[in-house]
Order: structure tokens, then sequence, then C-alpha cells
């Protein structure tokens, strides 16, 4: 699922200061010098064992049929998996899950005028790819949870079909109330489409790809090249996902076999219209039937037609049915006891379902965390044995609304509350540039890995390259802030993959990691993301495969063994303090904007009322943006910020021999920090989505897996609802206040232990 939050980052890759790339490497965040050293020897062992062709033989059996949610090679997929577990020394089962997960029995995309027209909605079978013509077993071409309905209105095109692309129509003049939207994907998540469409009045929706994002503007259509034919299609979700993830029917609760279920029609997540994904192929007919404006420039693909934006005189008829029906799904879980802190979870993820054969989303990522699984297990079977409890944890349904790991997490939140340090994500991979994002308390830590990873393609550390990238390919800010920053950010995490239930709604500090930036993408959820794909044009010779498992095996390894946990809190106060400079620098540019607006309006007011010929009508103006007091955000970061470097000082103060005779308060110690991100959460939850309890991490109501940092504040003024807006100010300074005196706590124990003088 996660190819937009890929191409929406991979400016803020992760990266190294070259200043840590000279001389010696510094010690292991969290580690004695005993320790680090029996470390990096574990780790080099580690190395040795990952194999290219163990993880180009899991992706083939995993991917050799289709197995979304519900299909029996979905099943045998997750048994599969955890016996590989049992074999490596885990204890290992699959848990199971009753969801709702709905599959098409009708699908109809007709054009009634000017001219008769029937979408194929199908993607043929092709000689060069095998497994293409598995077709009794694939998903037909939809989006998951659209409503049920039959629907005639003429067309008018919304480009990406994102709010300000609404703001557009209306400046034209152009009403979708009572019409079928058809928008393109990119821009946004594709849920957010029919979401906008209908709260504009609409009553269908269609979403194509266009050649210019995703095929032959960009390069060689599949088979020849890589990139997107005219028949493919991109299948995916459109359930609302920014109100809560998981099983539609039981939020907040596992979706067991027995749980209280809401009825079909209470819930808050399925969209209002039918909506349904087209190839470029079925589109052009539609799009080159339209009449009206031409499109803005922007708005313009790559298709052979005069973009135009109706409405009509293409009048379409559009129909979608599905059956509404509760399946199994199946998360293989697999767990090695610490034998010190048992517990205290590192817990590692990644999805086994795919839309169709998945081999790239998400096996590839699947097949490389399990060579890591069984790089541990080897080193278990030669007398090493983990510090905490290591979780290994192949989620299902994270397709359809991140299913398997958010019922899994909301079926254990009291054991994670208490238990759960951290979660490490990844999802689809591939050739190319390291990327991570997550928690920014972990933002120093997973530099140093990035720093001992080396890419096997130029040859040196995946940071180094990344940072390389970086410079010569970000905005002018970004590329100064990675030439000069000791450690760039991690991005922040919106969603889009299995990281949101554990980070947004339980507040576990958490990361998302993997490799690519060097593929077509022309596959991504169709009948074509094969094997015979994956191995002609992503990574053929599964080398990052191997080098994605060195880079989880160490982020693992590391959380597990050290001897304190390696959160730092210098980096996440200086990127709170970022966001609070923009919440306050957007609310002055919308100020600035409204300002010149309502001039404009009133000054075509006074034009019309000089103008005795026309009727005069006061145009509405907007509500100015008023004064709102950041004063209490301000001072809620400067307080964080001391906390971070009385903390910094007093890791500093601490030597080695100290933490050897200090186990009790280390343990203490390592309490406290492995419940810092629930500090960050409200029980309460943001406005108007209480499942989202994070208050500096969350999707947007708008961009699905866009993130929104401080969201609740950034999001009222976004809404221009300024009352809530102050409210929400106060809120979050209290939070981040919480946060502070939670470091405080534990720079108090640091300063007690090296008082005491062990």
């Amino acid at each position: 699922m996660q190819r937009y939050i890929l191409f929406t980052t991979i400016f803020v890759l992760l990266t190294l200061h070259p200043a840590a790339q000279t001389g010696t490497h510094k010690p292991l965040m969290g580690f004695t010098a005993d320790h680090a050293a029996k470390e990096m020897g574990a780790e080099s062992t580690f190395d040795g064992i990952l194999q290219r062709d163990s993880i180009r033989q899991r992706m083939k059996r995993l991917s050799a049929r289709p197995h979304h949610v519900g299909s029996p090679y979905d099943r045998d997929n997750a048994e599969f998996i955890a016996s590989q577990f049992r074999s490596w020394g885990f204890d290992a089962n699959v848990e199971e899950f009753w969801v709702l997960f709905p599959t098409p029995k009708t699908r109809l995309v007709e054009m009634v005028s000017p001219s008769p027209f029937t979408a194929k909605l199908a993607e043929p079978a092709l000689s060069a790819d095998a497994t293409s013509g598995q077709q009794t077993e694939q998903l037909p071409t939809y989006n998951a949870y659209s409503a049920d309905g039959d629907v005639t209105g003429e067309l008018v095109y919304a480009n990406y079909g994102v709010p300000k692309d609404y703001e557009t129509l209306d400046r034209l003049g152009i009403d979708v109330r009572g019409k079928i939207v058809i928008t393109r994907y990119g821009g946004s998540w594709r849920g957010i489409k029919p979401k906008v469409a209908a709260e504009h009045g609409a009553v269908g929706c269609l979403i194509y790809s266009d050649p210019k994002e995703d095929g032959y503007y960009e390069g060689d259509v599949y088979p020849k090249g890589p990139y997107r034919n005219e028949s493919g299609v991109q299948r995916g979700s459109v359930a609302d996902m920014p109100l809560y993830t998981g099983d539609p029917l039981t939020p907040f609760i596992g979706a067991t076999k027995n749980a209280k279920r809401l009825s079909l029609k209470d819930t808050k997540v399925l969209t209002k219209i039918p909506v349904l994904p087209l190839s470029y192929g079925d589109a052009a007919p539609l799009l080159g039937a339209m009449g009206g404006p031409v499109a803005p420039e922007e708005w313009r693909g790559a298709l052979p037609i005069t973009y135009h934006v109706g409405p009509g005189p293409a009048k379409v008829h559009l129909k979608v049915a599905s059956n509404w029906d509760i399946v199994p799904i199946y998360d293989a879980i697999g767990k090695i006891p610490g034998v010190a802190h048992p517990d205290e979870w590192i817990i590692r993820g990644n999805h086994h379902d795919g839309w169709v054969n998945g081999a790239e989303d998400p096996i590839s990522g699947q097949a490389s965390m399990m060579e890591e699984a069984r790089g541990i297990g080897v080193l278990l079977h030669s007398g090493w044995r983990p510090a905490r409890t290591i979780i290994y944890c192949a989620w299902d349904g994270e397709e359809p609304a991140l299913l398997g790991s958010t019922e899994w997490a909301e079926a254990h939140a009291d054991a994670l509350g208490r238990k759960a340090v951290v979660y490490i994500n990844s999802d689809s991979n591939n050739r190319g540039f390291f990327f991570a994002g997550g928690s920014h308390t972990l933002e120093k830590f997973v530099n140093q890995v990035a720093r001992d990873v080396m890419d096997p393609e130029k040859h040196v550390t995946v940071g180094e390259r990344a940072r390389a990238f970086s410079i010569s390919q970000g905005s002018g800010d970004e590329a100064k802030e990675a030439r000069e920053r000791p450690d760039i950010r991690l991005f922040a995490l919106g969603s889009g993959s299995d990281y949101t239930p554990f980070l947004q709604h339980l507040g576990i500090s958490s990361l998302a990691a993997g490799y690519g930036g060097e593929d077509g993408g022309g596959s991504y959820h169709s009948i074509y993301d094969s094997y015979a794909y994956y191995t002609r044009f992503m990574d053929t010779s599964f080398e990052y495969g191997v080098t994605m498992a060195e880079t989880g095996g160490r982020i693992v390894l590391r959380l597990a063994d050290a001897d304190i946990l390696p959160f730092e809190f210098s980096d996440f106060a200086e990127t709170v303090g970022k966001y609070v400079k923009e919440v306050i620098k957007l609310t002055d540019d919308m100020r600035v904007q409204t300002d010149g607006d309502n001039q404009k309006i009133q000054d075509r007011a006074d034009f019309l009322a000089a103008d005795p010929r026309e009727p005069f009508v006061e145009p509405k103006k907007k509500e100015r943006v008023p004064f709102i007091n950041f004063a209490p955000l301000q001072n809620a970061v400067a307080a964080l910020t001391t906390s971070s470097k009385n903390y910094a000082k007093a890791m500093s103060d601490l030597d080695d021999s100290t933490i050897a005779a200090s186990g009790k308060q280390i343990g203490e110690l390592n309490g406290v920090l492995m419940n810092v991100e629930r500090s960050l959460t409200r029980k309460e939850g943001l406005p108007g989505r209480p499942w989202y309890v994070h208050e500096i991490y969350a999707p947007g109501m708008y961009t699905g897996y866009g993130v929104k940092t401080l969201p609740a504040i950034r999001e009222s003024i976004e809404l221009r609802n300024w009352k809530q807006a102050e409210e929400q100010v106060g809120v979050v300074a209290g939070v981040i206040l919480n946060f502070s005196h939670t470091v405080d706590k534990a720079t108090s124990i640091l300063s007690a232990i090296t008082s005491s003088g062990h």
C-alpha cells in the first residue's frame, strides 16, 4: 500500500552529516563498549547468513498465486510463514480475525451519450507474464468499500479530485451536483477522491491512471518496459481510513469471530457514492467525448486528447454492487522471548496479502523480512539470546484497510500498552535509496544504523548515498539542511501501512523503512505485479532484499540488546519546534490571503454598486483570520528543548562501569523510555476522530496517506475553525509539556545513578 508514501517523501530521505562519516565511528547508542563489541560481532555474523537466493525463492513461492484477503492461497501463505518461523526457532502461530471485505459482483461503466462505449474493466493476460493468466483466481478491477449504486450523470473532470480542484471548478462556474466525477490517480490517496466528490454532491466517481504519471509518458510500457500499459488498472481501497483503520464494523476492538459488530448502515468509513478504477485505455474515450472549458494546463495529462472539464456532453452510466462478506484473515506471529527483559517487546512487521499476486507489494518486503527472521534464528541456534522479546509479524489484510495489524493491535491493546517498546514496519522493497520515517525520538538511532549498512550498488553507506540524492534532487532548503544538519529528519508518518495502529492509535514508538526510487511503478496493484515483472524491472538481483534484511535486522537486534534504549530527544524537540513555526506561518499566510481576497471582493462590489444597469448583490466575504495566541505552544517547545538538553547532558555523564553496576535503576530508566511516546497521546483523540490519539502525527482528513503534523491545530486552522484552533493550541501545548516532564523523569533517574557513584 505504501507507494504514495515513498514518492512524497523521497526528498527527505534519511542520511548522515559528512562529519559523522569521517574518522572513527561513535559507539553504538545505548551500549557499553563491551556490549557494543559483542553486538557488532553478532551483526557481522548475521550479515554472513543472509542469502539473495533465499529471498528470491521465497518471493517466487509467496507470489505464485493470487493471495488477496479471503483467498485460499492467502491462508496457505500465512501457514507457510508461521511454519518457517517455527523452523527457525520462534514460538509461532497463526492468529485469526473476521473482517468485512467486499468483493465485486457487478461492475459497469458505459457512456450513453454522445456515442455508446462500454469500458472493458479488465486486464488481459500477457504471454511474457505467466501468472497474469490466473484469471479465475484474480480479484477483478475495483475499489474496495465503494458504496453500491446505479447512477447516470454527465461527466465532470476534476483533475486529482482534491479540495483545491473543486475550488477551481467553482471559479469556472461548474457544479458537480448530480454529476459523475472522473479524476486521475495522484495528488492524494485514492479514498479522498470519492469522499470529496460526494461532499460536493456528485453521484459517482471514476479514478483512472493517466499515462503522464503512470504510463508511456514516463517510458516504455509493460511488458517492453516497466510502466503501466493501457489496460493496467490500480485496484485499491477507498475506505475513509483517516477516521479509523481496520475492520469497518469493529472500531476500537479486535474483530474476533464473536465480536460485537456495527451494522453496515452505521459504519462511517464506507464511501457515500459508487466508485470504480479505470485503465487509461478505458478512460480515453470518456475524456475525449467531454466538452466545456479546456482544463487548466496543470490538469492536463498525456492522453492524445484535449482535456475538457465538462460537464458533458459525455454522459455515463455507472453501476457497482458488492458481496459484503465477513471473511477470515490470518496473521502469522513468531516470538523469541527475551532472557533479561521478557516484558519489553520489539515488534517487527510486514504484510503478506496482495491485491493479486503482489510480488512487489508486499512480497518484496515480506520475503526480505523473513530472511531477517531466518538470520536471527541462526544466531539463536548458535547460542545467542535477545535481552528483550522479539516478535515478528506477517500481517494479513493490509491492502483493504490495515486489517490484520489493526485488529491484532486492538485485540492486544492492554498488553501492548504495558510491554511494547518499538514497532518497526516495512512494506514493498526495491532497488535504490534508503528511506525511513517515524518517531523522531529514534532519529539519531536510525542515522547510526544507516551509517553501518553498505549500499550494494554504489559501495558507500546507505546513508551517504541517500544524502547525495537528497542534496542533488531536493529543494533548496532541503538540500541545504542535508548538507548542514548533523541528522536529517525521519519523515513524519501519516498512514498507508501497518505502523498506523501502533503509533497513532496506541502511542507506540514506530519506524518505517525500506529502499526504492529506481523503479517505474507500472505494476502497482495490477495483475502484472508479478515475479516476472519484479525480476525484470525491479531488484533483479535481490541485492536490496539483502540490504533491507541487514537494515531491519540491525534495528531489531540493537533495540533488543541495548543496555539503555536508544531514544534521544534533541532532534525531536527541534522538529516539533519546526512544526510550530509552520502552523504559525500557515495562519499568517491565510490572513494575508483572506485580506487580499476580501479586498478584491470589495472592489468588485463597489464596481457593481456604481453601475445602475446591474442589480446589486453583496458578494460574500471570507471571515477574517483572527489573532491566535501561540505563546503556550512556543513555551512548551522551549521547555522541551531544555529537557532534551538536560537528558543529553545526563547521558554524557554516564560511564560504562556505572551502567554495569546499576541494573535496577537502568531497568527503571528503560521503563520510562519505552513509554515516552505514550505521553504524546490523549485518550480523547483528535477532534472528530477519537481513534487517532497521537497529537504530533496523524493522516490528514483530506490527504489520507499524507501526514498532518500537530494535526488538531493544523486542520482546525485549515478548516477556519478558529475557536477550535485556539483551544487545541492549549491542548497540544499541555501534551508537549507532559512529554517534557516524562523526559525530565528519565533525566532524574540518570542523575541519581551518576550521583550515587554506581
